[in-house]
């Protein structure tokens, strides 16, 4: 179905010459005749009406979108066969929800919104979906519309009027949180903006991962300091959370000094880099810092084995060859599966590339990447798949790092294996390399190889 943006603004054609020449191009059978009617009949309601079931798709399309139809005709059209014409029809009639108060609503207004109470109703996705876009932030829709909309089974449809309306009062949002909402929910109320703290509070005793994460990246949520105390001493275990703590408004100095006993050095640095923390603070900060850099310095490397034995260690994104060796890589305590037969064999004769993992990729032959990354970076599955399940950018970057892959690669795992959204994945740098240092992603891999 197209979108808003590929929906061109109507336009009326050329007047038609004279009303008695619209009435027979009605009634013509060719549909570019009657098409040119719809165009052309802005004062001829009458000639939309009866066009309104015309047999052909196209010309119900642009009478569903035509400003002039009537209003029996929309709603003829509300209930057409075609999801494109309903979609159109909730497109248009969405803009024109009428301003005054529900006892001043004359009947044209009031049949404008029984359409949409139908539409709202749509057995169609895409329509509800539609009505939600364009309903999302106007603030005289009836209740009841918006209300479905936001109960509505696909995040899709309800994920616009969940962070946007100012329909949905603090009672309605918390009675969605409680009931349990489908997948989404939670991470777009945990979008609106000037969330108060009882929403807040809701949200982090859900502990949902993507929905916290949220919440912690929106500034204008206010969120007690007892209810962010406990969201950090969960967040070792959520490392979606570091980044948005870390830049988290007016954070409190002792926040601060929790945060920097586990996120990563990077992040330690934003932390040293803000101006809204105590000198004291930002001393013990840099004590921190360094009582972190003494523990890494008398931490024996790792020793690579498998496919990275005898490689150099991964420079920012610029993958290690594989190896010339034609000794078997094995992946350690895996139970035999097709894909992971199809990774040894081609390991066996240095044909597991990243350029294989990729065409692997592009055909959707998810366990067979996923045996790929396991066998190069001699994890056991169940490792790879754990990281990929955190739907953490970072981790997952640092997976593909870990197996000896470049960032472009990284990239793409990160938006078709993991399915992270585009606008919250790591990109490669501008040289087209890791955005991290080595000792970055390494310190992220600790974090699963130590389990």
């Amino acid at each position: 179905m197209e979108s808003e943006a590929d929906r061109k603004p109507y336009r009326t054609a050329e007047p038609v010459p004279d009303y008695e020449t619209a009435k027979r191009l009605a009634r013509s059978p060719d549909p570019t005749d009657r098409q040119r009617v719809v165009q052309a009949s802005a004062n001829h309601p009458e000639l939309l009406y009866f066009l309104a079931t015309d047999s052909h798709t196209e010309v119900r399309r642009q009478i569903a979108e035509n400003p002039a139809t009537p209003r029996q005709a929309d709603g003829l059209l509300a209930r057409d066969a075609d999801a494109m014409v309903r979609a159109r029809v909730a497109f248009k009639l969405a803009r024109l929800v009428p301003e005054l108060p529900e006892r001043d609503r004359g009947h044209m207004q009031r049949a404008t919104l029984s359409i949409l109470e139908t539409l709202a109703h749509d057995q169609a996705t895409e329509v509800r979906q539609v009505l939600s876009d364009a309903l999302k932030d106007h603030p005289s829709v009836p209740p009841t519309i918006i209300q479905r909309l936001a109960h509505d089974v696909e995040i899709r449809v309800a994920r616009p009027v969940l962070e946007h309306s100012p329909i949905l009062t603090e009672e309605d949002l918390l009675e969605i949180i409680l009931a349990g909402p489908i997948h989404g929910a939670l991470e777009a109320i945990a979008r609106r903006a000037n969330l108060g703290t009882s929403i807040s509070d809701a949200i982090a005793s859900s502990e949902d991962e993507l929905a916290v994460a949220a919440l912690l990246a929106n500034p204008s949520a206010q969120i007690r300091e007892e209810t962010l105390d406990r969201l950090i001493e969960a967040a070792p275990r959520y490392q979606r959370w570091h980044e948005p703590l870390v830049r988290r408004p007016r954070l409190p100095p002792r926040a601060a000094l929790r945060l920097a006993e586990f996120v990563a050095d990077s992040l330690v640095a934003v932390l040293q880099a803000r101006t809204d923390l105590p000198a004291k603070t930002l001393s013990a900060l840099a004590d921190t810092v360094r009582s972190r850099m003494r523990e890494q310095a008398s931490r024996p490397e790792r020793p690579p084995t498998g496919v990275l034995a005898g490689m150099p260690t991964p420079n920012r994104g610029m993958a290690p060859m594989p190896t010339s060796s034609t000794a078997p890589v094995e992946a350690p305590d895996e139970t035999p599966s097709p894909a992971m037969d199809w990774a040894r064999r081609l390991a066996k004769t240095n044909q597991l590339t990243e350029s294989t993992l990729e065409m692997a990729l592009t055909e959707n032959r998810r366990d067979h990447v996923v045996a790929g990354l396991a066998l190069l970076g001699t994890l056991p599955v169940s490792v790879v798949e754990e990281i990929l399940r955190t739907r953490s950018a970072r981790s997952v970057t640092a997976l593909v790092w870990h197996a000896g892959l470049g960032m472009p690669f990284a990239w793409q795992v990160q938006v078709r294996l993991a399915q992270i959204p585009p606008d919250n994945t790591l990109k490669p740098n501008e040289g087209g390399g890791y955005p991290f240092t080595d000792e970055d992603l390494a310190w992220q891999m600790r974090f699963f190889l130590s389990a």
